[in-house]
């Protein structure tokens, strides 16, 4: 499987506009509000100059898929936030997730030495928190009526997992190393 994790730049910026825009990624978002050239414009310099954001476009067979993303990087209390998703509808359920996924992981505990990774999940989404569980991530709460999208509040689900955690199953699984640019 040929996957890669390169730094999101402004090459892909209407690329990601895009998908932010798209109803079947935005509704998994905690917005699905249309985002104008200017207002993803100003998102992108704000996230591209602040070392406490990181993001990189997913690539499968050297076709632009998706995104991941680390935020909140905080390197006093060792932890952060992630989310991504894929904006191929044909590439889902090929295990991409699961080697974003694992990627991740290894990526925030091994690499950055930080002891948490934190993530927000729609409550509505319950395929993504499962599959957070299944690496590992714990539910440690429900933020209720958290989210106003489209006039209805939306509960959202807190996970987080630990190195510790992290590093008594990582070795069960068995996954290619993706570098991330």
């Amino acid at each position: 499987m040929n996957i890669k994790f390169k730094r999101f730049t402004k090459e892909y910026l209407e690329l990601v506009r895009g998908w932010r825009n798209n109803p079947e990624i935005s509704q998994y978002m905690y917005t699905d509000d249309y985002i104008s050239e200017e207002e993803h414009a100003n998102w992108f310099k704000k996230i591209d100059n602040d070392p406490s954001n990181k993001y990189w476009i997913v690539f499968y067979n050297d076709i632009h898929v998706g995104l991941i993303c680390l935020f909140n990087i905080d390197l006093r209390n060792k932890r952060c936030y992630w989310g991504y998703y894929l904006a191929d509808p044909s590439v889902r359920g090929k295990g991409i997730g699961r080697l974003i996924e694992l990627n991740v992981l290894t990526y925030v505990f091994d690499e950055l030495h930080l002891n948490k990774l934190c993530c927000e999940v729609l409550k509505t989404n319950d395929y993504v928190v499962k599959l957070h569980q299944k690496y590992g991530s714990k539910i440690e709460g429900i933020f209720r009526k958290h989210i106003l999208k489209q006039k209805t509040f939306h509960d959202v689900v807190a996970m987080g997992i630990l190195k510790e955690e992290w590093d008594m199953i990582k070795n069960s699984f068995n996954y290619i190393k993706v570098k991330f640019e």
